[in-house]
């Protein structure tokens, strides 16, 4: 009925037409009700919609009833109905506030009650929806407070999901499944609306989310400095499908990190655990940055984009400081992933007769940190760092980089692919050999090939 309101700019036969057969559609499975709010408004529209509305009731049939309201002044009665409406609605119940104090005051109270419950409904329904095409479930939605954490979760559950779902396979060795799909808390929601909020600018009037029994410490005045670096997964706008080549890279990515958050319960023993650092290395222009970017989105892991800008800073002491708020702000929002580009300008050798004393307190404090005394063995914090001078980089940083994977220059069946997804979206003439065109280009990168068609 909302959305009837609103549509009198488009034609009114194809208005009509749609409510038809929205209305026949739902009836063959189940009993319907259509409840038109002003429906006045819809009738009065023009004697052309009052028409077609009447035609439309003549050929509904099966257990359809139609409701229809309609607001009159507080001094009029049933009898100033207009003529048109009561002749559609024939029945007419007539509405009014009780006149009692009391009575009003239980009025108001239920009908409070009733919105809030239909609010609740609505959301429900919306939220549960895009949980089943992602092959989710959640069953105590309804724990949920409809004026609060319900009403947010539904305008941002897209980007909510993977971080809830990381979440509760984090703290669920054996997940469950139902027809093949993850079930899910609502409390896991709740986690993933909190880490979309903090890691986004919903603006001033967002909804705080409540406690979801993890007592979360406010950012302290370095983590704030932080903050601005992490990039919702939402908003990285990058895929896989994207790159238009690197095939046993991506395979081998989505190994290292979507498994361990996905199974988790695989890395409970001694063994087999998460990876914690991951470099890559190669030629300029060869995608380890898109990589990044394509990792953090489908893993749904907060990504914290870290340069040697970031950590710097004149006051002695500070850059240590800033380092320790990076992986205590990178716990709170874990499953998180640190990334460092060009990591070789941050964390490069330590040469005792050349290099000044700030840059190796720097190295010294993150390495303490990552995969150090200070470290912790169930923390879902990966470190990702791209490099074109991996020679460069210290040794005990190399150590701990567990998995390094070489970007190079893109073969020529990769070249082609690549040259296919830059024009796929592009108006080209047919008949393009691009097997003649990737030959030609031997040696070049994929950015040197995007910037033939600039």
């Amino acid at each position: 009925a909302g959305p009837i309101r609103q549509s009198w700019n488009l034609d009114e036969k194809i208005l009509i037409k749609s409510l038809y057969k929205m209305i026949t559609s739902v009836s063959e499975c189940n009993p319907v009700i259509v409840y038109i709010r002003d429906v006045n408004l819809l009738l009065g529209a023009s004697d052309a919609a009052c028409s077609m509305f009447k035609k439309m009731l003549s050929k509904l049939s099966g257990r359809i009833l139609i409701i229809g309201s309609y607001f009159l002044e507080s001094d009029a009665d049933g009898d100033d109905v207009d003529e048109v409406v009561s002749d559609i609605f024939p029945y007419i119940l007539e509405t009014k506030p009780p006149k009692e104090e009391t009575d009003l005051v239980k009025w108001k109270t239920q009908i409070e009650e009733d919105t809030k419950k239909t609010k609740g409904q609505i959301f429900t329904n919306m939220i549960a929806e895009v949980l089943s095409a992602n092959s989710l479930i959640c069953d105590d939605l309804d724990s949920l407070d409809p004026d609060d954490d319900l009403q947010t979760i539904a305008s941002y559950v897209e980007e909510i999901m993977a971080p809830a779902v990381s979440y509760h396979l984090m703290d669920n060795k054996v997940p469950e499944y139902r027809n093949g799909k993850l079930i899910i808390p609502a409390e896991s929601l709740s986690h993933g609306l909190r880490i979309f909020q903090e890691s986004s600018s919903l603006g001033k009037d967002t909804v705080e989310p409540k406690d979801v029994g993890k007592k979360v410490t406010p950012d302290n005045e370095f983590e704030k400095l932080i903050r601005p670096t992490v990039v919702p997964a939402s908003q990285i706008g990058v895929t896989f499908d994207d790159i238009g080549a690197l095939a046993d890279i991506k395979e081998s990515l989505q190994e290292l990190v979507m498994l361990p958050l996905k199974r988790p319960e695989l890395f409970n023993g001694g063994l087999l655990k998460p990876c914690k650092g991951i470099l890559l290395f190669g030629p300029p222009g060869t995608g380890k940055t898109m990589l990044a970017k394509a990792l953090a989105n489908e893993s749904g892991a907060s990504f914290l984009n870290i340069s040697l800008s970031t950590i710097m800073s004149k006051y002695y002491g500070d850059a240590e400081k800033t380092i320790r708020a990076l992986f205590s702000l990178a716990t709170k929002l874990a499953p998180a992933i640190i990334f460092v580009d060009e990591v070789d300008s941050l964390l490069g050798q330590r040469d005792r007769r050349n290099e000044n004393e700030l840059p190796r307190r720097i190295k010294n404090e993150f390495m303490t940190h990552w995969d150090g005394l200070l470290s912790k063995s169930n923390e879902r914090i990966l470190v990702l760092a791209a490099t074109n001078r991996p020679f460069d980089l210290d040794e005990a940083i190399v150590r701990r980089f567990e998995h390094r994977i070489m970007v190079g220059l893109p073969a020529l069946e990769s070249r082609e692919l690549i040259l296919k997804k830059l024009l796929s979206k592009e108006k080209v003439e047919e008949g393009i050999d691009f097997k003649e065109l990737a030959t030609s280009t031997e040696g070049y990168s994929g950015s040197d090939l995007k910037r033939i068609f600039v």
